[in-house]
């Protein structure tokens, strides 16, 4: 009898004896010979049907197991194999029951050996084309995505404050900071409301510990030293060295992903055209509730025109201003031979012209320098400025007639405090003036209108000195398509009683010489800009920049809307209808997009739902700060080694700085001083109907 372990059945794992005779089991060891057949010899053999039924599986046939028949090779006289039944004994058998057997077995067997083809197909078509999993965006938190084989990625979390396989899991300190952190909405609140509060704040000490704040919370959102560009999705010298690139936030999208935002949304983006179409064109002219004027959307202009030069010739994601910065690049001129061309040679002076006894940039003709004109207008009516593209509007060569008077005014008075100076040393000198006065009217007047805020920003490179700050900086392409504020620009022109559309308004260089800067100004501080957000405000001579600017983000493979989000710790959408109060732009969205994070960077910023009473929406703010603070007071001039009066030629140079503002920007170079802001008189606000909400919250 052999001792062993049956599989099947109630007595499964239970210990018996095999009869050698006749296979019979029997369940009590202690006889001494089989109950059935009285065989007396007993041979004692570990029988395991499991491993004998995983050793079947190696030749095919443990597929038969569900039969619960098994063969049993017998050492007696016969020496034959004898099918067993499920209880062990021995079936009775027969030349057409062995028969009828041996097909039943062989029918099952060819059966269940068949290969399932539609199976293996299946997963030989999911193997052979894996999604690069770093098309999934899995990172979260600044985490980057390393692709390692085919289908296999890791999350680099390091210095994140994140962990976790995919930088979810927020360490201590983290947590500690999430908690008593405000949201972005809660903050906003705090800081346009409470006059009382504010009013002890801006005249204590607490104003520059707030401000300290503010900026370095800011500016830390961007990273320095530059890290991606257009061309590669990696850290790499080259990206962080080439400076005719614009560099990049967030790596580019990978290229063998299965749609244009990794793997969300539709496998084609919209029609551009179709979308501005719908969603962006202006329908009616909406103002802005804050109050902006016609002065600040020519200041935006002319002021961002200085680092915003993409350079088409080289490909998309590359740029001319190689100072990535104010630099008044736009003033001066971006190389040498531009500079020297527009520069007098004498006493450190720009040159200029005089037209009934005022002063005016220089024609091409004086100044032979490239800028963009129609071919029908004659040089001699053409204006040479800095920057080529400012010849187009007449806003923006009333800004360039400002500064070159200012540069000037400039100029006598450094001559007359340093009579030794050459001048080399005069315009050069100048020159880190001009550009501190256009950075404290940036940061004190001009953000401060967009923001709204009840703390008055104050520009005072002094208060960063004892905190880690990194001097320099790189325009991002995010920065740049962030910036397409066209909706600011109105249908019309009102200039001394005069209606001017825009197609006249456009390269008429007779306007700045009919009406004079001083009517200029005062008639472009009181007409409204237009609200930049909220959709349906973009002029219809425009939406080809619209369309152009959707282009360009397609070509180079930017992130979707909340992705970025994301990246400035703000929280995606969940919807459409989350992402904006406007039924129909939600509906129009769903169907061009179907997936909220399929939404693109550029018609994000310019379709989401506004705050109250606010000229654009949480997004814009929350991006588009970190970038401005950074660039501004990342300039040289803001760093220990340049702020101090010897850098401006003395105690005298360094007032002019310090007291720069937009409206002695304008009264310094003007025959009258005409009302001058960023904003509307506060009448004719109170009287403007999107006003309502702003006054309420003000």
């Amino acid at each position: 009898m052999t001792k062993g372990t049956s599989s099947f059945g109630k007595r499964r794992n239970k210990t018996h004896t095999l009869c050698r005779r006749c296979g019979a089991k029997a369940y009590h060891l202690q006889k001494s010979s089989c109950g059935k057949c009285g065989y007396p010899q007993k041979r004692k053999r570990k029988y395991n049907w499991s491993a004998k039924a995983k050793r079947r599986n190696t030749t095919g046939t443990g597929r038969l197991r569900h039969l619960k028949v098994v063969y049993r090779r017998f050492s007696g006289p016969t020496s034959r194999l004898t099918p067993l039944t499920f209880d062990g004994r021995t079936s009775v058998s027969s030349p057409a029951a062995e028969m009828r057997y041996s097909v039943f077995v062989a029918f099952w067997a060819l059966l269940l050996l068949l290969p399932r083809h539609s199976a293996y197909q299946a997963d030989a078509e999911a193997t052979s084309n894996p999604v690069n999993p770093c098309c999934y965006l899995p990172c979260q938190h600044w985490g980057v995505c390393v692709r390692y084989g085919v289908d296999k990625y890791e999350c680099d979390c390091t210095r994140t404050g994140y962990f976790g396989e995919n930088c979810t899991i927020p360490e201590f300190w983290t947590r500690v900071r999430l908690l008593l952190k405000p949201s972005p909405d809660v903050a906003h609140y705090i800081l346009t409301h409470f006059h009382w509060l504010w009013d002890i704040i801006n005249n204590t000490f607490l104003r520059d510990i707030l401000m300290r704040l503010v900026i370095t919370v800011r500016s830390n959102l961007v990273p320095y030293p530059p890290t991606y560009n257009s061309k590669y999705g990696y850290l790499n010298w080259e990206s962080m060295s080439n400076l005719s690139y614009y560099t990049r936030l967030l790596p580019p999208v990978p290229e063998d992903c299965p749609t244009p935002m990794g793997v969300k949304g539709r496998e084609e983006l919209p029609d551009p055209e179709l979308l501005v179409e719908r969603l962006l064109k202006r329908r009616t002219f909406r103002p802005d509730p804050q109050g902006t004027n016609l002065m600040f959307a020519f200041f935006a202009q002319h002021f961002t025109h200085q680092f915003f030069k993409t350079y088409n010739r080289m490909g998309l994601g590359f740029t001319k201003a190689l100072d990535h910065g104010v630099g008044a690049g736009h003033i001066y001129g971006d190389t040498l031979d531009r500079q020297f061309q527009l520069r007098l040679h004498k006493d450190g002076k720009l040159k200029y012209q005089v037209v009934d006894g005022e002063v005016y940039p220089p024609t091409v003709k004086d100044a032979p320098i490239r800028m963009n004109y129609p071919s029908w207008i004659p040089p001699e009516k053409t204006f040479a400025i800095g920057q080529e593209m400012f010849g187009i509007i007449p806003g923006l060569t009333l800004y360039a007639t400002l500064w070159l008077r200012e540069h000037n005014r400039v100029c006598d008075i450094l001559k007359a405090e340093h009579p030794t100076w050459d001048d080399e040393q005069l315009f050069q000198t100048s020159r880190l003036i001009i550009i501190g006065e256009t950075i404290k009217i940036v940061i004190e007047e001009y953000v401060q209108q967009l923001s709204g805020y009840l703390l008055n920003l104050k520009f005072d490179p002094a208060m960063l000195f004892s905190t880690q700050f990194q001097y320099g900086n790189r325009i991002a392409l995010e920065f740049s398509q962030l910036y397409h504020w066209h909706p600011l620009m109105p249908d019309r022109f009102l200039v001394d009683g005069d209606e001017v559309p825009y197609e006249q308004f456009l390269y008429n260089t007779s306007f700045l010489f009919h009406y004079g800067p001083d009517k200029m100004v005062d008639a472009f501080s009181r007409q409204p800009a237009g609200q930049i957000g909220g959709g349906h405000n973009v002029p219809a001579v425009l939406t080809d920049v619209a369309v152009r600017t959707m282009k360009e983000s397609r070509h180079l493979r930017l992130q979707s809307f909340n992705e970025y989000r994301k990246r400035f710790n703000l929280q995606p959408y969940t919807s459409f209808r989350h992402f904006t109060d406007n039924e129909e732009i939600a509906r129009e969205l769903e169907e061009f997009y179907g997936d909220i994070d399929a939404l693109e960077y550029y018609p994000g910023l310019m379709l989401e739902k506004t705050r109250t009473g606010a000229i654009f929406g949480e997004s814009m703010v929350e991006m588009g700060a970190p970038y401005s603070l950074k660039g501004l007071l990342g300039n040289p001039i803001c760093s220990p080694e340049y702020w101090k009066p010897s850098t401006f030629g003395g105690k005298v140079g360094f007032d002019l700085v310090n007291s720069a503002t937009l409206k002695n920007l304008v009264c310094h170079n003007t025959k009258t001083c005409p009302y001058v802001a960023f904003s509307v008189p506060k009448e004719a606000q109170s009287q403007s109907p999107g006003s309502k909400g702003r006054a309420d919250e003000l």
